[in-house]
């Protein structure tokens, strides 16, 4: 169940992230909503699963799944550039999340 709150903690990471882009500054009230109540969501999830899980692999992954998120997010719906060597970069970052899952 850890590994679950962990993984849901970092896709709340990319909802922040993205809020707080999108909120222009701290300028658009929906979109501040939105970063807080992901981010006070995104931490509590992180604070379940470090009942469970070693901190050290707990915030990494969790930084790497908001990573990638936000990343992705922004090719695809922000029109951030997608080449390759990008691409290629968070392939590196997933399997670095997948090792420190299986090597836990």
């Amino acid at each position: 169940m850890a590994w679950l709150v962990l993984v849901a903690s970092g896709l709340l990471e990319t909802v922040w992230a993205v809020a707080l882009d999108r909120s222009a500054g701290f300028s658009r009230p929906l979109p501040i909503a939105i970063f807080v109540v992901g981010l006070v969501l995104s931490m509590l999830g992180l604070g379940v699963a470090l009942r469970s899980i070693p901190v050290g692999t707990a915030y990494a992954i969790w930084v790497g799944i908001g990573a990638v998120g936000t990343a992705v997010v922004g090719m695809l719906a922000l029109g951030e550039h997608a080449g390759l060597p990008r691409l290629l970069s968070l392939v590196l970052v997933v399997a670095g999340v997948v090792g420190l899952k299986v090597f836990h």
